[in-house]
């Protein structure tokens, strides 16, 4: 979608020129927004994502001189599929030196129809595959003594949202995630952060969950009166990644317009 955000002047950060960027669920949505915007700063930008379509369409839309985009097809679910993606993204552009755990689907669902294998299949969605790629990517970043890990959260557990327990449960245990990773990590100068975003409008957003009652309820909640937009989330995933953050970790960063 176009708007104004998209269209508006970005910043340039010459600390991510260069860098290995790997991006989960970076073929769509908030994803393809910061899948772009690393390109453009001149990052080696790789995304996975299991959708192969509108991947590659991405890749072609986007890629350009100077504008690096890889496209490895994988379900993250696959424990095993997750690892050799990693393995073909790093074998062709190098080691990863940041990593933006992007990926997360937000099904609705009630807690009395729930079955132990729906509940595991929407904790492999929404958090197991954050830890083990960063497990994946970690020793190169041991090894360069510097990275970058942003986990994706949600404002939805801290809004007391219902509908999802399984999906809010897994969105509040990434800050447990990303705070064990920084604490651990860090003596190795590896940042490790969480961005919780509010209500972001997704084509996918707009097309199965917003209302006129729920738009409503966001403009009267919201300190910002307009819908965010995926650039939104990318802008400030840019300058978390960057080295204009290095002193950024262990902390979860809100973007949600003043909706908190």
């Amino acid at each position: 979608m176009s708007n104004a955000i998209e269209d508006a002047p970005i910043a340039t950060y010459p600390s991510l020129r260069g860098k290995v960027v790997l991006i989960t669920g970076g073929g769509s949505g908030i994803g393809a927004a910061i899948t772009r915007r690393f390109a453009e700063q001149g990052a080696k930008t790789a995304f996975i994502d299991i959708a192969e379509a509108p991947s590659r369409a991405l890749v072609k839309k986007w890629s350009a001189p100077g504008r690096e985009i890889h496209f490895e097809k994988a379900d993250l679910k696959d424990i095993g599929a997750l690892r050799a993606a990693v393995t073909a993204i790093r074998d062709r552009v190098g080691p990863i030196d940041i990593l933006i755990n992007n990926a997360a689907h937000d099904e609705r669902h009630t807690l009395d129809a729930l079955t132990p294998e729906y509940f595991d299949d929407r904790i492999a969605v929404n958090l197991k595959h954050q830890f083990f790629m960063a497990q994946a990517v970690l020793p190169d970043m041991v090894e360069k003594k510097k990275g970058v890990i942003i986990n994706f959260g949600s404002t939805s557990w801290m809004l007391g949202r219902g509908g999802m327990p399984v999906y809010t449960a897994a969105k509040s245990a990434v800050l447990g995630l990303t705070r064990s990773i920084a604490r651990d990590y860090g003596p190795h100068n590896v940042r490790c952060l969480a961005i919780a975003p509010g209500w972001i409008m997704t084509e996918r957003q707009m097309t199965l969950w917003l209302t006129p009652d729920g738009e409503a309820e966001l403009m009267n909640g919201q300190c910002v009166k307009r819908k965010l937009v995926p650039d939104d989330m990318a802008r400030v995933v840019l300058f978390f990644a960057s080295d204009e953050a290095a002193v950024m970790t262990n902390q979860q960063y809100v973007a949600d317009g003043g909706w908190i």
